[in-house]
């Protein structure tokens, strides 16, 4: 058995088809015609242009919108004038052929964004590395991979599944995934998910370890692959595909339906979105609205602050296709750990505890202005609410209900209608807000517990270092009295309190934080069927009994045992 990252739920069971990538050898040599060389790239470039509209349209009939949009990105990377202009200066200057150039600048700016400490941000990188090996190809003359041909029940095995390479995939055809390299929140995990293919990622070695038409099966949830299983084996894991392929038609129940416990205690399941047009998918997904619009999303993959305008015409649709449910939208969260080069950010020893989010905004006040001007604004439109990312003193907060008034007095004067009861909330991700949530608590109209970094900052732990991984765990004792706490001091003051991390959508926690009195669970659109299904089976005093000795747990493995 080999074990991996879960990527994509679900059970695999088929035969490898390894993708094999074209050795890419570039000669170095010098050239004379450098225009000859800017001709070819941008032959290149318009053939790339060309064939990523074509892989993006067809992703649009097999996927969605949102993740062929993740390949159109590719056009606008690619096309940056900056990186356009690196590539054709060193060209010129260096007299390397365009395929050279193109090789250097992408793999350094990959290289950049993969030292970032940041999951998301790091995905760049594989961005990055996807157009630089397509660019080259089309370059040299070398064929791309095509995965369209694979015949039914295949298992796909690659080092790593680019965005390019999932564009050709027909969903139907494809039993499973495994790769040796990406996380949760790479795009391999990302488009499995979209596109319901069980996925294991990070296996070392999978490559070498198989060949092609052995037979596998797989856990997408428990991040297991046995190759070549006896028949026992297979027919065990035909019972468990037989098993979740019924417990995923019965999910069809729970749409429509409301969030409810079994003893009648309703809460709110909503999504995290990270653009505009990420709304159309709660819909679909029958999510209840958005509990986290991460904003910072606007600002990247350009080379220029987003006007107020443009911000505001992208608040105003979400709110508008939400149609009145709530629309919690964090301000900007950004800083020395993400690279957006017009900020004209300095790197930074330890960014995570440095200058980033509200501590940049509130310094920043050009830039944070633009954005709650567009945001009170959109709240004309539908049920909008600000949140404030990395609060760790109650200053940070009234300096932003501040700002906040003070442009409301504005638009008063401007004419321009507003929501007059707009609510200002704190997303709950520090220690110091953990310690000061009873403050925090009287000030807020709500708070939103975010246990990605919640984890991270309890337990001192930066969780891309894999030597100390292992503390990266939201069932730790520590994070969980965190969690407790800061929905105890929300209920007291009577302010709704939500969660929009990894955590709320876990089948494990949902009852312990059920029992601690979480109102709001805030998860991915493709999780909320899962999620209800799981909270409409809960009874509240069950849950209770069940926190109450949860909390007398003194180690991680303790409370696994128990929540298990």
């Amino acid at each position: 058995m080999y074990k991996g990252i879960a990527g994509s739920e679900g059970i695999g069971i088929g035969n490898v088809v390894i993708i094999e990538e074209h050795e890419i050898n570039i000669e170095t040599k010098t050239v004379t015609d450098t225009d000859a060389e800017l001709v070819r790239l941008q032959s290149a470039i318009e053939k790339f242009v060309e064939a990523t509209n074509q892989m993006a349209d067809k992703m649009d009939e097999t996927v969605g919108k949102k993740d062929a949009d993740i390949l159109r990105g590719h056009i606008q990377m690619l096309q940056d004038p900056m990186i356009e202009e690196q590539i054709s200066a060193l060209i010129v200057a260096e007299k390397v052929t365009a395929e050279m150039a193109v090789d250097q600048v992408l793999e350094q700016t990959a290289e950049m964004f993969s030292q970032i400490p940041d999951e998301l941000l790091q995905q760049r990188a594989t961005d990055f590395r996807d157009i630089k090996t397509r660019m080259v190809k089309l370059l040299l003359g070398i064929e791309d991979v095509d995965i369209s041909q694979v015949p039914a029940d295949t298992v796909l095995v690659a080092r790593d599944l680019t965005p390019s390479m999932t564009a050709g995939i027909n969903p139907d055809n494809i039993a499973g995934i495994l790769t040796e390299v990406g996380g949760r929140t790479s795009h391999s995990a990302i488009l499995a998910r979209a596109m319901e293919i069980p996925a294991v990622l990070s296996i070392e070695g999978i490559c070498s370890i198989v060949k092609n038409g052995d037979k596998v099966v797989m856990d997408g949830a428990s991040g297991e692959a046995i190759i070549n299983p006896d028949d026992d084996t297979v027919r065990e894991f035909q019972q468990k595909l037989d098993v979740y392929q019924k417990e995923k038609a019965l999910l069809a129940e729970y749409a429509g339906k409301p969030s409810v416990t079994k003893d009648g205690t309703k809460v709110e399941l909503v999504c995290n979105i990270g653009k505009p047009e990420d709304a159309k998918k709660v819909v679909e997904c029958d999510g209840e609205g958005v509990g986290l619009f991460r904003t910072e999303f606007l600002f990247m993959d350009r080379d220029s602050i987003p006007t107020e305008e443009e911000q505001f015409e992208a608040y105003k649709s979400v709110a508008e296709t939400m149609k009145g449910k709530p629309v919690i939208i964090r301000t900007l969260d950004i800083g020395g750990d993400k690279a957006i080069p017009y900020l004209g950010l300095e790197e930074e020893d330890n960014p995570f505890l440095g200058f980033r989010a509200i501590r940049f905004c509130l310094q920043r006040e050009d830039i944070y202005k633009t954005q709650l001007r567009a945001l009170v604004r959109a709240s004309a439109f539908g049920k909008i609410k600000i949140m404030v990312p990395l609060v760790t003193c109650i200053e940070e907060l009234r300096q932003v209900k501040a700002m906040v008034a003070d442009i409301m007095k504005e638009l008063d004067a401007e004419g321009v209608s507003y929501n007059k009861n707009l609510e200002v909330g704190v997303m709950m991700e520090t220690s110091a807000a953990c310690m000061i949530a009873d403050i925090l608590a009287k000030e807020a109209a709500f708070f939103s517990i975010g246990t990605n970094d919640l984890t991270g900052y309890t337990m001192a732990v930066d969780r891309g270092n894999a030597k100390v991984a292992y503390l990266y765990s939201t069932y730790q004792p520590a994070v969980l009295r965190s969690i407790k706490r800061i929905i105890e001091c929300g209920r007291k003051e009577g302010i709704m309190v939500g969660m929009c991390g990894e955590a709320a959508a876990d089948p494990k926690l949902i009852p312990l934080l059920l029992a601690f009195g979480l109102d709001e669970f805030s998860v991915s659109a493709t999780s909320v069927l899962k999620t209800r299904k799981i909270i409409s089976g809960c009874d509240v005093e069950a849950c209770r009994a069940l926190a109450e000795k949860v909390m007398q747990c003194t180690t991680e493995e303790e409370v696994l045992k128990i929540l298990e």
